[in-house]
């Protein structure tokens, strides 16, 4: 996975770096040595991401919704 891709996938699934390293549990460092191509990342992640990001594009949030606020 291409560092541009790897970024591609985390605006489509809407994660910053931090959400991700949050869910991975790992250190932010980490994270941004994969965005900037430092570090290559690991196929199984790669393929997570792939996962999520092709999901997040089939399936994108209701419009109903927009545009709500509370009634208080």
């Amino acid at each position: 996975m291409t560092p541009e891709r790897f970024n591609h996938c985390l605006r489509v699934i809407r994660w910053t770096p931090i959400n991700l390293a949050s869910a991975l549990q790992c250190e932010l460092s980490w994270i941004e040595a994969l965005e900037t191509g430092m570090e290559e990342v690991p196929a199984g992640l790669a393929a997570w991401l792939e996962v999520l990001a092709f999901a997040h594009e089939a399936t994108p949030p209701p419009q109903t919704y927009r545009g709500r606020r509370a009634k208080v």
